[in-house]
């Protein structure tokens, strides 16, 4: 029986963790390096890892007691791959099939696409053919404009396209995208669930994955995200901020009588 995914987020900014709402207010909430550790003790399926660090920014060095944080992605991947013991997903600033390379040269399982993918499609097909379709995911923000109409969002929700998601997701199937995290800008840091529309318009027209992610409150907004359509379920604030987030998510799961590996 195939299992459906539990899946932390991790958003980096300048190198620390952070949580995030509507994509544009940012907390600094600790240490990107032990998260991996914790984790690593828990019963998730994946690890994803976002820098969310706009362009141009220069990291700077970050100490806490403890230990020294790195200084760019790069080598915090460097770090989080020798202790991960999960498929892991590493995205953010990624333009170049070089930079795809780096990373799983550094450990990720698969890398994730945003801006770039959006603004030359044809390096989704690129990446497919160089790195193979399970190798690539594509994260697809969206929202609802003015009229009331689902539209792609880019450049970290700050960019709105007029195209439209469910569309766009099956273009990027047809390039070769192996699985999608989508996303509703409105959502992110709500708590008030998944949108449920917009998973089952876009999972129901694809043949290929579709992770949800953002809006998650409590642990019975994971069931809902998977019988809407989605094949895996992602949240990034509620892991920081509940006891036994594992646990209690995959219990939530199966008692909707959605398969999970418990």
């Amino acid at each position: 029986m195939l299992r459906n995914r539990l899946i932390p987020v991790l958003l980096l900014q300048n190198g620390l963790l952070v949580r995030s709402e509507k994509f544009s207010i940012h907390q600094v909430i600790g240490n990107p390096l032990e998260e991996v550790e914790r984790f690593n003790e828990w019963n998730v399926d994946e690890l994803i890892y976002l820098d969310i660090t706009p362009d141009n920014t220069n990291y700077s060095h970050r100490d806490d007691h403890r230990v020294k944080i790195p200084s760019d992605p790069l080598a915090i991947l460097d770090a989080v791959s020798k202790t991960c013991f999960m498929p892991l997903t590493f995205g953010g600033g990624i333009r170049k099939l070089e930079d795809i390379r780096a990373r799983i040269v550094r450990g990720a399982d698969k890398v994730s696409l945003n801006t770039e993918a959006y603004n030359r499609p044809e390096f989704v097909t690129e990446a497919a053919k160089s790195f193979g379709s399970q190798a690539i995911a594509v994260s697809i923000d969206a929202g609802l404009n003015e009229a009331g109409d689902y539209r792609v969002v880019i450049e970290g929700g700050k960019r709105w396209t007029t195209r439209d998601p469910v569309e766009w997701a099956h273009e990027l199937e047809e390039r070769g995208a192996g699985e999608i995290l989508l996303q509703n800008l409105e959502r992110d840091g709500a708590g008030t669930g998944y949108d449920l529309e917009l998973i089952h318009r876009v999972a129901s027209k694809l043949s290929i994955p579709v992770i949800a992610c953002s809006g998650v409150g409590m642990w019975e907004h994971y069931a809902k995200g998977i019988e809407a359509g989605a094949s895996a379920v992602a949240a990034a604030n509620i892991w920081h901020f509940q006891e036994l987030t594992d646990r209690r998510g995959k219990r939530a799961l199966a008692k909707a009588g959605v398969p999970v590996r418990l």
